[in-house]
């Protein structure tokens, strides 16, 4: 029989997901999820509970896993995180039926004769090692790679670019956050000189504005967002702008929704600057502090072509030459290229330029996945500068990632071509410093980057890399212009390795494939979007053979003679390795926490300098290193401490429509599932709510077509098609002659359609325009 605690317990959880769904109109919250939980027995109190950060979105919820018997069994959201305090979306509530889909890896496969059969997991590693050392002899360093995600561990990384750039001597280490978040990297990196945001997730409850650049909050970050949600219920003036090209679940909710045309945001940022110049809303003594003005280079190409090289070269304006810059920038005038009205570009304006409203800006892939990306935060970031709403408690420009590592993994360790964990490869301080801590000769680390993203798949296809080892990501279903990609993986003499924990259509294309312990069968740290480092323990063991991508990478070293660089048992070497890696950001700038502090913890932000976590950085209130120097602001990533303002300007896309493809279309995901959905597609209940991907068009552009909800479509572009449903009116609603598809189905590849041109600093691809035609299918 069910107790009266048992009862209460169940209604509590019951009126959280209530209230969380009332504050959030059209955003789905789940109760907690306890798969094994009866009528009769309600909350089990034989379940250990355990933290951890959640396996999916980068926002990094807290999460508490339910272990009994061995087996997951329940999760619910952490009082005691101070990300999600206590709440979580649905992908977070039923994350732990990830583990165990049907089709679960549990052993190693290799491919013999055109297919691939199992072997034990050691035969594996032994053919990966030998295909190593055999393709480095015959074809040199750099024709080996390894390919991974924000989706790694830092353990991970860390070991991936211990291994491939300090012994193996090539900087052939890329990760899928090339594709969502190097244009927040590049913008952080030219306007600050140092990577991540400035301040964190309590600027929420500062924040008088809220302005979302083409960040369809609701359905990617929904936690975040609700509680955005909870300020406006509780401070009725919070005003919340979605601008965006499409709308969707964040407009319904939003205060205002302003649609634009794909890349105008660039003309829209600088109107606003421009209104801010001529209201005199400036903040003049910031500016001048603080501030200096800069220049780039414009037509700076598309890097559709292979080889592509481009070097950002910044030169120094005056303030009246910026000003003059914008005079092109009129809301008149970007008006008329944006379709957005005069009025609205000045009520904009008017909200980052009133002195007694504080203004908090999130984007994530709208801004990031653009041809122009590193420019689109760039523009945000002169925006809060010229006004002076940087740095501080409310007012903050924040730049939201897709992956739970994407932060932590990829840009704090430093797993893209251009990086070490200390610093760009291209410095010599930065070279010293790694040969230093991993006791190899400073010749051994290449001080050139070799390929990013794209173009390492494009020198797979063209035969300059012949192995390269992919781990915790689906290439195969996520990059753009994905038939060149993946006919170049099948190319012959090419060696594909694979660590995953389901079959995909990356493993389709693999001559081995590892299986991998998934999340909490492992011990790791991830780090999301606010500088939070997170740890979690293992919790549970893998399936059969799987094994951490970690340990993979360890044991492959091993046989490819470098043991004495990973000394450590499979016991100890996640605080092993995290001891190690905490050497290359002693110091103010970046401290990371102890072990310790973060396994008693629910997360801890960085830099964390004695025992305090920086809330705000380059604030002296609440940044000791800015505080040596200042005794208000001072940007210590450039050597004058001061931010850089660039002046940036409009520029069409890589392609628009025209007569032959008259539809632009754009991309992206949907709140039931995350990124290519081989996780999420095997949790019942979440495939269940999203079986298959579709085409949004607008109604009026459906019933010109003859097209109906359910109807099979055709979209067709220059470089493939494919078919899928239509949806009128469902979740989304594009402008006229736009459409949306999301990418999550393996079985309809709309990244056979999209283009792959990039932004040319950043290089993350375009994934939110190109053109397109739609015909209906014709039974």
């Amino acid at each position: 029989m069910m107790t009266r605690r048992d009862f209460l317990k169940r209604m509590a959880a019951a009126a959280a997901a209530t209230a969380a769904a009332s504050l959030a109109p059209n955003v789905t919250f789940a109760r907690p999820f306890m798969p094994e939980e009866t009528a009769s027995d309600g909350f089990q109190d034989d379940i250990v509970w355990d933290k951890a950060p959640c396996r999916f979105c980068g926002v990094g919820c807290g999460l508490l896993i339910g272990v009994r018997n061995g087996k997951a069994v329940a999760v619910k959201g952490d009082p005691n995180s101070p990300v999600n305090k206590g709440l979580a979306c649905v992908k977070g509530y039923h994350s732990i039926l990830a583990l165990y889909g049907e089709d679960r890896l549990k052993t190693a496969y290799v491919r013999r004769n055109g297919k691939l059969e199992p072997v034990p997991v050691q035969e594996a590693l032994d053919i990966v090692a030998q295909k190593m050392k055999e393709t480095i002899e015959k074809h040199g360093k750099d024709s080996v790679a390894i390919y991974g995600s924000g989706q790694w561990t830092i353990p991970d990384g860390y070991v991936a670019v211990k291994l491939f750039k300090g012994l193996i001597g090539t900087n052939n280490v890329e990760a899928n956050a090339r594709l969502c978040m190097a244009s927040a990297v590049a913008g952080f990196l030219t306007s600050f000189g140092l990577d991540e945001p400035m301040g964190n997730y309590a600027d929420i409850d500062h924040a008088d504005v809220f302005v979302l650049w083409g960040n369809n909050m609701a359905e990617m970050h929904p936690v975040l967002f609700s509680r955005m949600l909870e300020q406006r219920r509780l401070r009725p003036h919070v005003k919340i702008i979605d601008l965006a090209t499409r709308t969707t679940r964040t407009s319904v909710a939003a205060d205002k929704s302003i649609l634009f045309n794909p890349q105008t945001d660039l003309a829209i940022a600088n109107a606003i600057c421009y209104e801010i110049v001529r209201n005199g809303w400036v903040k003049e003594e910031f500016v001048r502090k603080h501030v200096v003005f800069k220049k780039g280079k414009t037509n700076i190409g598309y890097g559709l072509e292979d080889h592509f090289a481009f070097s950002d070269e910044l030169t120094d304006i005056t303030y009246d030459e910026f000003v003059e810059y914008l005079q092109a920038y009129s809301p008149e005038e970007v008006s008329k290229l944006s379709g957005v009205s005069v009025e609205d570009i000045k009520y904009l304006a008017a909200l980052y330029g009133d002195p007694n409203k504080k203004v908090t800006s999130f984007w994530c892939m709208g801004v990031n996945q653009h041809v122009r990306g590193t420019w689109m935060n760039n523009l945000i970031y002169n925006i809060h500068l010229l006004v002076g709403k940087i740095a501080e408690p409310g007012n903050s420009p924040f730049s939201l990632t897709g992956q739970p590592s994407a932060c932590g993994t990829v840009r704090e360790v430093g797993t893209l071509t251009q990086r070490l964990p200390g610093g760009p490869v291209t410095s010599e301080k930065a070279r010293k410093q790694a040969a230093e801590i991993w006791n190899v000769p400073l010749e051994n680390i290449p001080d050139k980057p070799t390929y990013h993203t794209v173009e390492m798949f494009r020198a797979l296809d063209r035969g300059d890399i012949r192995f390269i080892w992919i781990q915790v990501t689906n290439p195969m279903v996520s990059l753009p212009k994905l038939r060149r990609y993946r006919d170049g993986a099948l190319k012959d003499d090419r060696f594909v390795v694979v660590s995953d924990v389901y079959f995909t259509p990356t493993t389709d294309v693999a001559d081995v494939v590892l299986p991998s312990a998934m999340w909490i069968e492992r011990e790791g740290f991830f780090g999301n979007s606010e500088r939070r480092t997170q740890h979690w323990n293992k919790m549970v063991e893998p399936p059969g053979e799987a094994m951490s991508d970690t340990w993979q990478l360890i044991e492959v070293a091993r046989r490819l003679g470098y043991e004495k660089w990973f000394p450590w048992s499979e016991e100890d070497h996640i605080e092993a390795i995290w001891n190690e890696y905490r050497r290359f950001h002693a110091g103010p700038k970046h401290e990371m926490a102890p072990y310790e502090e973060l396994k008693r913890r629910p997360g801890v932000m960085w830099p964390f300098v004695n025992g305090k976590e920086t809330l705000w950085r380059y604030n002296a209130k609440y940044d000791p290193l800015a505080a040596e120097h200042s005794n208000d602001f001072y940007f210590y990533g450039k050597p004058d401490g001061k931010a850089w303002l660039i002046f940036r300007p409009y520029e069409p896309p890589a392609e628009s429509p025209d007569d032959e493809y008259p539809f632009w279309l754009s991309t992206g995901r949907v709140l039931e599932h995350w990124h290519t959905g081989s996780m999420t597609r095997r949790i019942p209940v979440l495939h269940r709510a999203m079986p298959h991907a579709y085409v949004e068009l607008h109604p009026d552009d459906a019933k010109e077509l003859g097209i109906r909800t359910g109807d099979f479509v055709r979209v067709i572009s220059r470089r493939g098609e494919i078919v899928l449903p239509a949806a009128i009116n469902f979740r989304g609603i594009p402008q006229r002659g736009h459409v949306f598809v999301p990418f999550f189905d393996e079985s309809m590849l709309i990244n056979e359609v999209t283009i792959d041109a990039f932004c040319p600093i950043s290089k993350e691809p375009d994934y939110k325009k190109c053109a397109v035609r739609i015909e209906r299918v014709v039974s």
